[in-house]
C-alpha cells in the first residue's frame, strides 16, 4: 500500500528533524535536568503521543484547518508556549526551595501520569510539529494507491517511533549529566534551575517563531 521509497524518504527526514534540537528535545532536556530520568522518559512518551495526535488530526482532515487559519495556528502555538513557561517556573520554584532548605537534595516528585500529560500537551502544541505534519506528511502519500488516511497514519507512526528513540536518547543523556551533578546538593539545585530556565526560554522562542502572517 505504501511505496517503500516514500516510507524511507519520510523516515530519513523524520530522523534528521528529530535529531536537531528543537522544542521537543529542549523540553525533554529541561525535564531531565529538573526532575531526572524517569520524568524525562515519561515526558518523551507523552510528547510522542502528542505528536502522533497531530498525525491523526491531519489524516482526518483537521490539520488543514490549523494550516490555513492563522488564528487557530497562533492559538495552538501560544498555548504550547505558555505551558512550557508554566513548567519552567515550577521547576525554578522547586530548585529555589531545595536551595533554601540547605539539606541533602531530594528530587522533586513528579508522577508518571502527570509527566506523560505534560509531554502530550507540549507535543500536540509544538509549532514545529504542526507545520511539519500538516505541510510535509501529505507530500509522501501516494494518492493513486488509495487509502490516503491509512497511509498517513502508517507514515506518522513510523516517524513517531523514530522520534521516541531520538528524544529518549536525549533524555537519558541529560539525566546522566544530572546524576553526575547530583553529587553536590548546591550543584544539583543549580542544574534543576537550569532546566527550568531552559523550558521558560523555550516557551519564549516558541511564542515568536513559526507562521505569523
Amino acid at each position: 500500500m505504501i511505496d517503500p521509497s516514500r516510507l524511507l524518504a519520510f523516515c530519513t527526514m523524520s530522523v534528521i528533524l528529530s535529531a536537531i534540537p528543537g522544542p521537543s528535545v529542549l523540553f525533554v532536556i529541561g525535564r531531565a535536568l529538573a526532575h531526572g530520568r524517569r520524568t524525562a522518559l515519561a515526558s518523551v512518551l507523552g510528547n510522542t503521543l502528542g505528536g502522533y495526535a497531530l498525525v491523526i488530526a491531519v489524516a482526518l482532515g483537521i490539520g488543514t484547518v490549523v494550516e490555513r487559519s492563522v488564528v487557530v495556528f497562533n492559538t495552538v502555538k501560544l498555548a504550547g508556549a505558555a505551558y512550557l513557561v508554566y513548567l519552567g517556573v515550577k521547576a525554578l520554584r522547586s530548585s529555589w526551595k531545595s536551595r533554601a532548605e540547605a539539606v541533602s537534595f531530594t528530587p522533586v516528585a513528579s508522577s508518571d501520569r502527570g509527566s506523560v500529560w505534560a509531554g502530550f500537551i507540549v507535543g500536540v502544541t509544538n509549532p514545529k510539529s504542526v507545520v511539519f505534519v500538516t505541510a510535509m506528511l501529505p507530500q509522501f502519500v501516494d494518492r493513486e494507491a488509495g487509502h490516503v488516511s491509512v497511509q498517513m497514519l502508517i507514515l506518522g507512526l513510523a516517524g513517531a517511533l523514530l522520534a521516541l528513540i531520538s528524544d529518549g536518547l536525549w533524555g537519558l543523556t541529560a539525566s546522566a549529566a544530572r546524576a553526575w551533578f547530583g553529587r553536590s546538593p548546591r550543584r544539583m539545585s543549580l542544574v534543576g534551575g537550569t532546566g527550568g530556565l531552559a523550558m521558560i526560554g523555550l516557551g519564549g522562542v516558541a511564542a515568536v517563531t513559526g507562521r505569523a502572517d
